[in-house]
């Protein structure tokens, strides 16, 4: 479950209340940075340009990111048209492009490596259903369903499910296939993705990356692998629906072109009925039909993540997740260690009256496993922080 019942906007701290143990109410970018620097400047200025309405307390990227201005403006605009009677798919045409190559340039890969998917588990279903019978695919236990199922549901495969930190150790000469997340959805471990992508290569297999929960924050250059997934929806800030699947050049014969269809055409306006005469080159040869205006909007967002760098978002967002992790470890909470630093922070073992007192201060929130988990992102400042921070340790004074 989510805090605030899937509320998607923060309230105003609590009237009276103080910073408890950890970082005062401030913008990372000033105490962590050095007030004056160009990070600081940079990620200031886009926080106040683009989510002037959004108070303190979203703790919650990690299920929804939220809509830049530039991206809830395109959309009206786009909705406004089409309510009209003047939708224009030119314009939708340029959304999907541009959104194609900005993904393309964030990932640093060729535009033509870049296919696109409206689903993850769709986009693991073409890889999924390729594989020979009997081959062997090593995932990590508790993964993300929609990376693991397409494997485990089309039946045939010899799955193997291991520990995250086993995941590099368990690639041997019979694995066809590694398929991990960068960043693990529960609880927020990134994976040592050198170490698996030494491991596969040593042995001749391909990987999978799912990056839904990592690129946006953290650097995932997709070349290094065979193929890279991402749905937008959360760290690009993009709506649901524009999802991205990158394939390593020579890996499209991997791939089951069964689910191919109008949009795969190297011509898709002129190539719409009966079979495809010339699917695209590339892996555009994958592309499903994008749903416009989620495109509108990814065109939107994804040009904001661009003009501030995803080393610049991973410096803010590991920052206040590390003075996070600071406070709850002086609180005597144990946050869930991860082996390379992570913008999303989960807590088990927190007081039984935590949730409810965190919702009650309008802090968004998830609930995820075991633990509570907080996620932090271009909106978020120190504030955010401390007041978490105070309403966890008022959480541990009522139950002790």
């Amino acid at each position: 479950m989510d805090g605030r019942a899937e509320g998607l906007t923060a309230g105003p701290a609590e009237p009276g209340a103080t910073a408890g143990p950890g970082p005062a109410s401030r913008p990372a970018s000033d105490s962590a940075y050095g007030s004056g620097s160009r990070l600081a400047a940079t990620i200031e200025a886009a926080r106040r340009a683009e989510y002037p309405g959004v108070g303190e307390g979203y703790l919650n990227t990690a299920t929804l990111g939220l809509p830049p201005a530039r991206t809830s403006a395109a959309l009206r605009r786009a909705l406004d048209a089409w309510a009209a009677g003047r939708p224009d798919v030119s314009v939708y045409e340029e959304a999907v492009a541009a959104s194609r190559a900005a993904y393309a340039r964030i990932t640093g890969v060729p535009v033509e490596r870049v296919a696109l998917a409206s689903t993850v588990a769709g986009a693991v279903g073409l890889i999924a259903a390729a594989l020979p019978d009997g081959a062997e695919v090593v995932v990590a236990a508790d993964d993300f369903s929609s990376l693991v199922q397409p494997f485990a549901g089309r039946g045939g495969l010899d799955l193997r499910i291991v520990p995250l930190t086993e995941v590099a150790a368990a690639v041997r000469a019979s694995t066809a296939l590694v398929a991990v997340s960068a960043a693990q959805s529960a609880d927020g471990r990134v994976a040592d993705l050198a170490a698996i992508a030494a491991a596969a290569r040593h042995h001749g297999a391909r990987i999978l990356i799912d990056g839904t929960q990592s690129v946006g924050w953290l650097p995932v250059p997709a070349d290094t692998y065979d193929y890279l997934v991402c749905h937008g929806y959360k760290w690009l800030l993009t709506p649901h629906g524009a999802c991205f699947l990158t394939v390593r050049e020579g890996a499209e014969d991997t791939l089951s072109p069964a689910f191919a269809g109008w949009y795969s055409a190297d011509d898709p306006w002129a190539d719409c009925y009966g079979p495809v005469a010339h699917l695209a080159p590339g892996a555009r040869r994958f592309d499903t039909r994008p749903a416009y205006l989620s495109f509108v909007g990814a065109a939107a967002s994804l040009s904001l993540v661009e003009e501030i760098g995803v080393p610049a978002l991973h410096a803010h967002d590991v920052c206040l997740a590390d003075l996070f992790r600071t406070g709850l470890h002086a609180l005597g909470f144990s946050p869930v260690p991860s082996p390379h630093p992570s913008a999303i922070v989960s807590v088990p073992d927190l007081p039984p009256s935590a949730p409810a007192l965190l919702t009650s201060a309008h802090l968004t929130f998830s609930a995820r496993a075991s633990f509570l988990r907080f996620s932090f992102h271009l909106h978020n400042t120190e504030a955010d922080v401390a007041r978490t921070l105070t309403v966890l340790e008022k959480a541990r004074t009522s139950s002790g």
